[in-house]
């Protein structure tokens, strides 16, 4: 079977309690796992700022 590449890099990321904490409780009022909503975090900071790839963006603004 051949080997499939991901598309996800893994790493450790250091938060303070308080900050992890709500976003924890903001994870849970969205129905999202904690690395989901970091992810959003993240793309939603991203598209803003206007610096997500092309091809990331497309598919953002499809999801809207």
């Amino acid at each position: 079977m051949a080997k499939k590449e991901s598309k996800t890099k893994n790493f450790i990321l250091r938060v303070d309690s308080d900050t992890m904490d709500a976003i924890e409780a903001w994870a849970a009022d969205e129905f999202r796992s904690t690395n989901g909503q970091l992810q959003w975090i993240i793309t939603e900071a991203l598209r803003k700022a206007k610096r997500l790839p092309k091809k990331r963006a497309a598919q953002t603004d499809n999801d809207t």
